[in-house]
């Protein structure tokens, strides 16, 4: 039986990851300090749990694991303490991208397309590097130091996935950072006009996590190292949001335009190219928007999450 470890496996992500990865028979150890993960999304696991800071827990007790899916970060992404983002992001990838490589394990880590900042979409890989905030810069140092490992170690097998916005079940304890599909219908829900930026024309490329899984499982038979986008292909107005949450829960509100105080460092058009995470992982997101819309309203009601 393969082992692996999930760092940040009690995240939105991670527990995904981890309940799929328990699903198909690995043994899988999380790692969590629960600075933002909970509980609750691993509920349904039977695995070990460590609860441990990435940057000071003992990494030789993971010395027999087969793969590392490392996830764990701040991804808070309005945190502003740079040396913060920095330490917990980069140094914390650095300690278990160095262990990987020293212990022959494979390593897939998350990376996001915040390493974009205003690249024009669709974006392409090769057009990372001009983040608008710390988390993105983050993150973009991070490929950066995988993309040296990759030359220094050519037998190494390290995947970045650059996610694109993540949607879907076990996200509702990110607080302000969960999509926007999870804060809209919660809004309509609660009877509420559904608040969105002006003129809610921005678009952004929204990804079903279970895609994500997907792209995470590809990821460890790629033939070779690389960093490839992680997203659904197609980007989704938020005006069109609303339209298709009003058509899933039955409602009929229209939108509340309010003015973006982030105007200039924000993004307004995300489009994955997927083009070489086709190549490399075999990666096709199976999931249109407006079923994977479906699916989660329908897991939120089931889990009791929604009325």
């Amino acid at each position: 039986m393969m082992k692996v470890l999930v760092t940040g496996g009690a995240g939105f992500i991670g527990s995904n990851l981890a309940l799929e990865l328990q699903d198909r028979g690995y043994e899988v150890i999380v790692l969590d300090d629960f600075s933002s993960g909970h509980f609750k999304n691993l509920i349904g696991f039977e695995g070990d749990v460590v609860t441990e800071s990435i940057l000071d827990v003992d990494l030789n007790r993971f010395r027999d694991v087969d793969i590392i899916f490392h996830q764990a970060a701040i991804t808070d992404t309005t945190i502003q303490d740079q040396k913060l983002m920095m330490q917990i992001n980069t140094e914390g990838f650095r300690r278990f991208l160095d262990f990987a490589i020293e212990n022959n394990i494979k390593f897939i880590y998350a990376s996001s397309a915040a390493t974009y900042g205003n690249a024009p979409a669709p974006q392409k890989e090769e057009y990372a590097g001009k983040p608008n905030n710390i988390y993105g810069f983050s993150k973009w140092i991070c490929d950066c130091i995988a993309k040296k490992y990759m030359e220094k170690y050519p037998d190494a097998h390290i995947i970045g996935l650059r996610y694109f916005n993540v949607f879907g079940p076990r996200e509702q304890y990110k607080g302000k950072m969960a999509s926007m599909i999870w804060q809209l219908a919660k809004q309509m829900i609660e009877g509420k006009n559904p608040k969105i930026f002006k003129w809610g024309e921005q678009k952004r490329d929204q990804v079903y996590v279970k895609d994500v899984v997907r792209a995470n499982l590809l990821a460890m038979d790629a033939k070779e190292s690389c960093i490839v986008n992680v997203g659904s292909g197609r980007a989704v107005s938020f005006n069109y949001i609303i339209e298709v949450l009003n058509k899933v829960l039955g409602f009929d509100y229209t939108p509340e335009y309010i003015d973006n105080p982030y105007k200039e460092f924000y993004q307004e058009h995300t489009e994955a190219d997927l083009s070489k995470a086709k190549k490399y992982l075999g990666y096709k997101p199976e999931w249109k928007f407006e079923k994977a819309v479906e699916d989660y309203i329908k897991w939120l009601k089931k889990n009791k999450y929604i009325k």
